[in-house]
C-alpha cells in the first residue's frame, strides 16, 4: 500500500466558525489537533530563507524535557546554509511533502517524501528546496547524551520505503514498527520510528514508562487511551506525552493509522546528588 503523509497547510478559519476543537494540555499530556496549526501560530528561524514552521514540541520543566519538534514550510527556493546553531544538538528529518535537497558531511542527498536522515551533532548539512512546490518536513531535534567509550552515530540517510516494517509479536500483522535505527546499536540515545495499525487492532494495555513521546498521526485515526482520558485523534494531530503518562490505543478503521514516533533511549536517568 502506497504511503500518505499529512502535511498541515495553515491558512485562517473564517468568522462563521464557532469555536469547536480538541487541543487539550494537561499535566501528563497534550493533543494539538491538526486544526491549531494555522498562520497565526507560525514561527520563523535565524539564517533560514522563505521558510515557516510549526513548533509543535520543545522542552518544558515538568513535562516533556528532552527533545524539540518542528514542522518546518519551505517555500520553492528557500532553504539554508546554516540550519542549526546549536553545536551539541542531533537531528532527525522526515519529509512528508516535496523534494529536500540536503547537503551533509559534503554528500547531496534528494529527500522525497518518506525520506529520513539522522544527523549527529556538529555535523557541517545544509537544505535548500529546489522544486517547483512547497517542502514540507519534520525536524526533530534533541542534546546528544555522549557516553564515554562510544562514537557519535553516524549520518543515516534512508526511505520509509525501502524498510520493511517489523511485527508486533502475537499481533496477526496488524501492528507495526518501521525502524529506521537499529535497536541494539547503543550510540543512539533517541528513536524515530513509525508505527503502523491495521483496522480493528488495539494495543490491549496501559504502556507506562519512562520514555517520553512525541506522536504525530500521518494517516488514518483511532482512539487514544491518555492518562485518564479517551481522545480521538486522526490525521495532522499531535500527540505529546510525558514520561510514565499512561497510553493505549483502539484503531476502528475504515484504513489504518500511522504515526510518526520519538522516544528517548538508551541512557541512565540524570541524578542530582542530595544537598
Amino acid at each position: 500500500m502506497t504511503a500518505r503523509y499529512y502535511a498541515p497547510h495553515g491558512g485562517h478559519p473564517g468568522q462563521e466558525q464557532l469555536l469547536t476543537d480538541r487541543a487539550v494540555f494537561t499535566e501528563a499530556y497534550a493533543v494539538l489537533p491538526k486544526g491549531t496549526m494555522r498562520d497565526i501560530v507560525t514561527s520563523f528561524l535565524p539564517f533560514w530563507d522563505a521558510t515557516r514552521l510549526w513548533v509543535i514540541a520543545r522542552p518544558l520543566s515538568g513535562f516533556a524535557e528532552t527533545f524539540s519538534q518542528y514542522i518546518m514550510e519551505v517555500a520553492p527556493g528557500g532553504g539554508s546554509d546554516h540550519p542549526e546553531t546549536d553545536p551539541g544538538a542531533e537531528a532527525v528529518l522526515f519529509v512528508v511533502e516535496g523534494t529536500a535537497t540536503l547537503v551533509a558531511a559534503g554528500k547531496t542527498h534528494e529527500l522525497t517524501p518518506g525520506g529520513y536522515a539522522y544527523l549527529p551533532p556538529a555535523t557541517d548539512w545544509t537544505l535548500h528546496n529546489h522544486g517547483p512546490e512547497s517542502l514540507r518536513f519534520h525536524w526533530i531535534r534533541k542534546a546528544y547524551q555522549a557516553v564515554a567509550g562510544l562514537d557519535h552515530p553516524d549520518i543515516l540517510i534512508l526511505n520509509e520505503a525501502d524498510i520493511a516494517p517489523t511485527v508486533m509479536p502475537g499481533t496477526d500483522g496488524k501492528w507495526a514498527t518501521t525502524r529506521f535505527v537499529d535497536p541494539a546499536d547503543l550510540r543512539h540515545d533517541m528513536h524515530v520510528t513509525i508505527v503502523t495499525f491495521q483496522p480493528g487492532a488495539v494495543i490491549p494495555f496501559l504502556e507506562t514508562h519512562v520514555m517520553e513521546h512525541g506522536l504525530y498521526v500521518l494517516e488514518g485515526k483511532a482512539v487514544y487511551r491518555l492518562n485518564n482520558d479517551w481522545v480521538e485523534v486522526e490525521a495532522g494531530d499531535y500527540m505529546w506525552l510525558r514520561a510514565f503518562c499512561p497510553q493505549a490505543c483502539y484503531v476502528g478503521g475504515p484504513g489504518r493509522f500511522r504515526y510518526l514516533l520519538y522516544k528517548d533511549v538508551n541512557r541512565h536517568m540524570p541524578l542530582t546528588a542530595p544537598r
